[in-house]
């Protein structure tokens, strides 16, 4: 009698180890499909390594392969952080917080200087992008009560917003046009 399980139940025939080549390979596979950081990369390298192993003498150089993904010009740790930092303005979230998604991602602080200073630069049209979510202040239905200003207010902050922009925000009453420079 013929054995039918289920996809779920089904066993999967163990990886291969990897060896230079197949690591080199899943190396070019990830860059090829994802923007990533030196650190991003070398992380899925280890990995990678941790659950299929290593079949050639030796340890595997993981360094010196982001460096040689860096050197070609697959990885950029400058222009990820650039990229990063405007998707996240984008989406409305601040400066703090795009320097911590920055830090989470290995970007040394000369390759996320540039970036975050773009980020500043964005920081009242990202808090105007925020709010507009959130509905919050000038968007509005009506004027939010004490207790409620107080929590939109903590929701800018955990946003990564600085506290000016934050009460600019939330202290404009519905329907009207805050001015960044108050």
């Amino acid at each position: 009698m013929r054995n039918n399980l289920q996809s779920s139940e089904r066993r999967r025939k163990p990886l291969r180890p990897l060896d230079e080549e197949r690591l080199r390979e899943l190396a070019i596979r990830y860059v090829g499909r994802y923007a990533t950081s030196r650190h991003k990369l070398g992380s899925y390298l280890a990995r990678k390594l941790r659950e299929r192993g290593w079949e050639d003498e030796g340890t595997p150089d993981i360094d010196a392969l982001v460096s040689k993904m860096d050197e070609l010009g697959f990885v950029d740790d400058e222009i990820y952080a650039g990229m990063k930092a405007r998707s996240l303005t984008a989406r409305g979230y601040g400066v703090r917080r795009v320097g911590e998604a920055l830090y989470a991602a290995g970007i040394e602080e000369q390759d996320r200087a540039a970036a975050e200073e773009e980020a500043r630069a964005a920081a009242f049209d990202s808090a105007r992008r925020f709010a507009r979510k959130r509905r919050i202040g000038p968007f509005a239905a009506e004027a939010a009560d004490p207790d409620r200003r107080q929590k939109q207010i903590a929701a800018f902050l955990r946003a990564g917003h600085e506290l000016r922009l934050a009460r600019l925000f939330v202290e404009s009453p519905p329907g009207s046009e805050p001015d960044p420079y108050e």
